[in-house]
């Protein structure tokens, strides 16, 4: 039950300039975010971000954004709605050699590859909206969900709580920064160690 990051990636929901005056406690919530992105580049974890409806709320918070691979504008609260699984599993993988050349009847349908990086870390907010849905839907596309509470913010902290207790309820598995890398890396010699010992401290 401890994180691989070797079959990790990493999803930062909605980190938006606009919204994030709003957060209660934004500059840890924000803080926790840039930690996990900076150590998820350190260790060649895939990072991923959203933004709803950014022509109204804005971008990410440059400093998030600039870590994101991709970042995806959506309009669903629900990432997977408009698209994020696609991202975070491999292409489908087409029949090859002689299998093309079967009649249609006899050839199997391409079937989606399994996820190469099946555990999602997701962190963002709000987390009883965008965030929530989001990690809901990825259970439901069968994806191993951990959700980073210290990296999580609502405009209050009721509906934050909330959120981590539907999640913990719905099989989301709840961690803090610390958690995710010291698991990612599993022990003090690491090559990463002192790089990441550097964004805690």
């Amino acid at each position: 039950m401890l994180l691989d990051a070797l079959e990790s990636q990493i999803v930062l929901v909605d980190y938006q300039e606009r919204l994030m005056p709003a957060i209660h406690e934004a500059a840890f919530v924000q803080a926790n975010a840039l930690r996990l992105a900076k150590a998820a580049r350190l260790l060649e974890v895939p990072v991923w971000g959203t933004e709803q409806v950014p022509e109204k709320l804005g971008h990410n918070l440059p400093e998030l954004r600039a870590l994101c691979q991709r970042t995806l504008a959506k309009h669903h609260f629900g990432a997977v709605s408009d698209g994020l699984a696609g991202w975070l599993r491999p292409p489908v993988r087409q029949p090859s050699g002689n299998a093309r050349s079967l009649p249609k009847h006899l050839q199997k349908a391409p079937q989606p590859a399994a996820p190469e990086r099946p555990s999602i870390v997701v962190a963002g907010c709000e987390a009883h909206v965008c965030l929530l849905q989001t990690a809901l839907e990825l259970l439901d596309e069968e994806f191993d969900v951990w959700v980073v509470t210290d990296a999580c913010g609502s405009r209050t902290e009721r509906n934050r709580d909330a959120a981590f207790d539907r999640l913990a309820g719905a099989g989301a598995e709840l961690v803090t920064t610390e958690m995710v890398l010291f698991e990612w890396m599993r022990t003090a010699q690491h090559p990463a160690f002192r790089g990441i010992q550097a964004l805690i401290k």
